[in-house]
């Protein structure tokens, strides 16, 4: 999902029209029709022994009334509505220009200004930019498809940033964590311990993922994450 737009002095990597059609039209009307069917649904459900929630299904396929499917179907909608807006919100959105480059998700905006940028690069699905120390200033997994991925580098480069096809320059620096690593410092350990409980705490643990990522840049320590296993490197 996702699409690549280019202005005069901008591009814009995020959901294209089609994307935003077919959220605020399919997951609605997906909606509507199980509102719609939701009575003849509980009505069903209520006579399968195996289904959980037999009492509230019995309730609702004894409500027999037109209002009850008017209800049903306002609800539904909805409910597509917010589930619509939920999954956009989740969408990153990357605008670049000649002097800066700002990443917009879930309503939190990070601006990274051009002077301080020195490599920019793509690390599987995310998108990073380092300092000249080397210091990562955004790491953000983007939403493109594989073949979209391929016009990222394009919009870097268009408005004069330094692209790295080659990927982290850094790479090779990076280790395994382990707990209680002795090559770390103890504030550092602690933070990536607790970091490793967070992969699995859904939206809450992604917030915590990120914030605890910046604690450790400013301890001086850059950290990335693949199948929920922490590497780190100075």
């Amino acid at each position: 999902m996702g699409s690549t737009t280019q202005a005069s002095d901008q591009t814009v990597i995020g959901p294209s029209t089609a994307d935003k059609v077919l959220l605020y039209g399919g997951l609605p009307l997906t909606g509507l029709v199980l509102g719609f069917f939701l009575p003849r649904i509980a009505d069903w459900a209520a006579g399968q022994r195996w289904v959980p929630f037999q009492g509230p299904l019995r309730l609702i396929s004894g409500w027999d009334s037109w209002w009850v499917v008017v209800i049903a179907v306002a609800v539904g909608l909805a409910g597509g509505v917010l589930l619509a807006a939920m999954a956009l919100d989740d969408t990153l959105k990357v605008t670049i220009t000649n002097r800066s480059v700002e990443f917009l998700k879930n309503q939190k905006t990070l601006t990274v200004p051009r002077e301080k940028i020195s490599v920019a690069f793509l690390d599987g699905k995310e998108i990073v930019l380092q300092d000249a120390t080397s210091r990562e200033l955004a790491r953000e997994k983007h939403d493109q498809l594989k073949s979209e991925a391929k016009q990222i580098p394009a919009a870097f480069r268009a408005h004069g940033y330094p692209w790295s096809d080659a990927g982290d320059p850094h790479e090779s620096e990076f280790r395994r964590w382990i707990e209680d690593d002795p090559d770390l410092p103890p504030a550092v350990n602690a933070i990536l311990k607790v970091r490793s409980k967070a992969f699995d705490e859904g939206d809450k643990g992604k917030a915590d993922l990120r914030e605890l990522r910046t604690e450790l840049a400013n301890l001086g320590y850059t950290v990335k994450d693949k199948d929920k296993v922490q590497y780190w490197r100075a």
